[in-house]
């Protein structure tokens, strides 16, 4: 890991706790990170936003949506703005999320959500990752620089520091299947090369997604460009979550 990039671990929790639950599990966590080194970011459903807001207020961590509407308002029934999750206590939103690319979200849609975010202040989280059949079809860096360039069309170089990547090889989410430490280093290595063609790239956290765990951690965080990580179903226990933040040391 970079010196000069602050980690990232951020817990994106998907569609699991109501705003009781996050209050709950915000009184766990925030004793356990007290004075880590590293920056936390949480994401919670929208529903609990403003819950998890006010409970980590203390802290040094952040909260961010799961996603957020590319329009401003308007007519878009079941979306929600980027005005409303930083309303709601929100400073960043995960956009380009596998799950929400198997809905059909494209990388054209996830550069409009990323400008959208900017235009407000607000920090995103751009997801991008290859499935097994590409890997294996030895296509990995191939995909990887289409939805790097298409997905950060809209990030101007200026702003490349206000900009989180996700590395999350689709084969490792939710599988217990992860990347070996080697792996994440190559594909997050090559990400940097291509945002390198456009913008700022030793300025951009670049996390890896994908079955992190407090036993793989340290590891796959070690290495010279994984600036943290975006972790899953580990990040719904407190102590389980606290325990990754401390491994980023």
């Amino acid at each position: 890991m970079s010196g000069v990039r602050r980690p990232l671990v951020a817990g994106n929790w998907k569609m699991h706790k109501t705003a009781a639950e996050a209050a709950v599990w915000c009184d766990a966590f925030a004793p356990l990170v007290d004075g880590a080194a590293a920056e936390i970011a949480v994401c919670p459903p929208f529903t609990a936003l403003d819950a998890v807001a006010a409970g980590l207020g203390a802290t040094q961590a952040w909260v961010a949506a799961q996603n957020v509407s590319e329009h401003e308002a308007g007519a878009h029934t079941g979306e929600v703005s980027a005005a409303m999750i930083a309303a709601a206590g929100a400073r960043g939103a995960i956009v380009g999320h596998s799950e929400r690319r198997a809905m059909g979200e494209t990388d054209t849609v996830v550069a409009a959500r990323t400008r959208r975010l900017l235009d407000h202040g607000l920090t995103p989280i751009v997801c991008v990752g290859e499935s097994l059949a590409q890997r294996e079809a030895g296509q990995t860096e191939a995909w990887l620089t289409v939805q790097v360039r298409a997905s950060l069309a809209e990030v101007a170089p200026e702003e490349s520091a206000l900009v989180v990547v996700a590395y999350e090889p689709i084969w490792a989410i939710g599988t217990g299947r992860t990347a070996t430490p080697e792996i994440a280093q190559a594909a997050i290595a090559h990400v940097r090369a291509v945002l390198a063609e456009r913008l700022h790239a030793d300025a951009m956290r670049i996390l890896y997604g994908g079955s992190v765990t407090p036993d793989n951690a340290a590891d796959l965080m070690a290495q010279q460009d994984v600036d943290g990580a975006l972790v899953g179903g580990a990040s719904l226990q407190p102590e389980g979550f606290a325990a990754i933040v401390r491994a980023s040391a």
